[in-house]
């Protein structure tokens, strides 16, 4: 009984630091010995901006007017607004732009962003497609960055880089900044030995021939859409000369939620295409693996690490794993209770943050087998 104790300690342990170091590591290593380069030039396709929309009239005009003002060559450029059955006034504020270039879709009741992208890739006339959301706010060289990579004919995406401006009422922003700049450090580490395991869904860009429509209710057309394409052989890059800005959730809450849903969406990813999973159809299952599905996991191997230590505790070196996890938790739980007062922190801060997304890796996965409607719906 002992002894399955110890496998399962060490296989949980073995895992969990294969996916927050382990995986870095393999792929700084690979990027130092195979990097793949790419053929960048100064190219001008026609370029369709499509914004899925839902009762975003707010932010609309200002969105809007920062597409257009993209340093792109006039006239190789529109911006299309997919209206998703919105009840403000997102139809009168597009209606107010010029027409030849923006141009409005209006669903005529609430389907979901993966219909609306659908809708506006099928309106679209340009060779590339950039996908941007209402709320954030690109780089004025950002759509030019995207395309420039495409001057190689082996990519079919590119992601762009997401800029999470700190806010100074914001008591949580210091723990996210750290998980995003790994994330981020990966993609780029992804993109250099090859492709990338997904995107940035605030901006990306793909070739409009290899659009394949979303399922309606797709979560994460950030991850399918550039997994499709890689599975047909194109390379996926990560360009972090093209930015994008927003800023983090103010509310724990909010980012929470949002974690949730992204998380479950990873779920319902590999449930709407089991070829990702699938190691003779999917050129990147070592990365999406390691990238995705260890990261699903950790959740429930920290649980099992942390009950099997706990019974291993008498005994070295599992007493020493299983108090390191203890004040671990405990500097979570002081900085939970820190932010709750407004105290900003960055080491306690760090903790809550890490405990914070794992638990929300959990909650989505319970929520994802419940199929719990609220994922579906916007959260921010």
């Amino acid at each position: 009984m002992m002894l399955l104790v110890e496998v399962i300690f060490l296989v949980s342990m073995a895992l969990i630091m294969y996916a927050y170091a382990g995986y870095p590591l393999v792929l700084w290593v690979w990027s130092v010995c195979h990097r793949r380069t790419v053929l960048r030039a100064s190219i001008a396709p026609r370029v369709s901006i499509v914004i899925a929309a839902w009762n975003e009239a707010p932010r609309l005009a200002a969105r809007i007017e920062n597409c257009l003002k993209q340093e792109y060559p006039f006239g190789r450029l529109e911006v299309i607004v997919v209206s998703d059955g919105s009840s403000d006034q997102t139809e009168s504020v597009v209606r107010g732009c010029d027409p030849s270039v923006v141009r409005f879709v209006a669903l005529a009741s609430r389907q979901g962003k993966a219909v609306a992208l659908n809708e506006g890739v099928a309106n679209a006339t340009g060779d590339l497609i950039v996908f941007a959301d209402a709320r954030q706010q690109f780089s004025l060289t950002a759509v030019a960055d995207l395309v420039a990579n495409f001057a190689d004919p082996s990519v079919g995406a590119v992601s762009g880089e997401l800029i999470l401006e700190s806010d100074p009422e914001n008591t949580g922003a210091e723990g996210v900044g750290v998980y995003w700049k790994l994330e981020k450090w990966i993609r780029r580490k992804e993109s250099e030995t090859g492709s990338v395991v997904g995107v940035t869904g605030a901006i990306y860009a793909i070739r409009r021939a290899l659009f394949t429509p979303l399922p309606p209710g797709t979560i994460l057309d950030d991850l399918l859409v550039p997994m499709r394409i890689a599975m047909k052989g194109y390379r996926v890059l990560f360009e972090d000369r093209a930015k994008a800005y927003d800023r983090v959730s103010r509310e724990y809450r909010d980012e929470f939620a949002r974690k949730v849903r992204t998380l479950a969406g990873n779920y319902q990813a590999m449930a709407l295409c089991p070829d990702l999973v699938n190691l003779w159809r999917n050129p990147l299952w070592f990365q999406f693996m390691s990238h995705k599905v260890c990261r699903l996991a950790a959740p429930f191997l920290l649980v099992t690490l942390f009950v099997s230590s706990a019974v291993l505790a008498s005994r070295f070196p599992y007493n020493v794993v299983f108090l390191a996890q203890v004040a671990g938790y405990s500097a979570a739980f002081i900085g939970w209770g820190l932010i709750k007062v407004g105290v900003r922190e960055r080491w306690t801060s760090a903790a809550y943050t890490f405990c914070l997304l794992n638990y929300a890796a959990l909650v989505g996965a319970i929520r994802f087998v419940r199929r719990d409607p609220a994922l579906w719906g916007k959260t921010s």
